[in-house]
């Protein structure tokens, strides 16, 4: 069974304000997460909105890296999607959210562009949430799978 990519699609809630409402600084954890998945960085387009929040997109060879914050709620909006096999998006994500300061997460992994040799293509989708160290009920570390869906079109 072959794979065209891997999409990421992430809640991140709890996360420092300080750091979510500044454009530059989050420019430069988007750029990190690229560089930590191994993917080829093309263009980045990122604009702070008033009074706060910051939306941007990574371009990468690979596909794209895109967030949008939301300081006043501590929540950021994070989307990964990489092509091939050389890349490494879960370490994107692993970097984007230690830099946000996370405390909990909900991610949905797509894989995306499944084929089985005939040329008809589907995705599978798993969805979990994690409790981040430093999140103050006790349950740190928690990881709870929530669903597996395979659709085939």
């Amino acid at each position: 069974m072959d794979t065209i990519g891997h999409h990421y699609i992430v809640e991140a809630s709890g996360c420092n304000p300080e750091v979510i409402s500044k454009v530059e600084e989050v420019e430069q954890i988007m750029v990190r997460a690229a560089e930590a998945a191994r993917v080829q960085v093309w263009s980045i387009a990122f604009h702070r909105f008033s009074p706060t929040g910051v939306s941007g997109v990574v371009v990468i060879s690979e596909s794209h890296l895109s967030v949008h914050t939301w300081p006043e709620f501590g929540y950021v909006a994070l989307d990964i999607y990489t092509c091939g096999q050389s890349a490494k998006p879960e370490a994107a994500v692993e970097v984007a959210l230690r830099a946000f300061q996370a405390k909990s997460v909900h991610i949905t992994e797509v894989t995306r562009g499944i084929e089985e040799g005939d040329r008809i293509f589907y995705h599978s989708i798993v969805t979990w949430e994690e409790d981040l160290p430093g999140r103050s009920n006790g349950t740190q570390g928690r990881s709870q799978r929530k669903k597996d869906k395979v659709r085939k079109a």
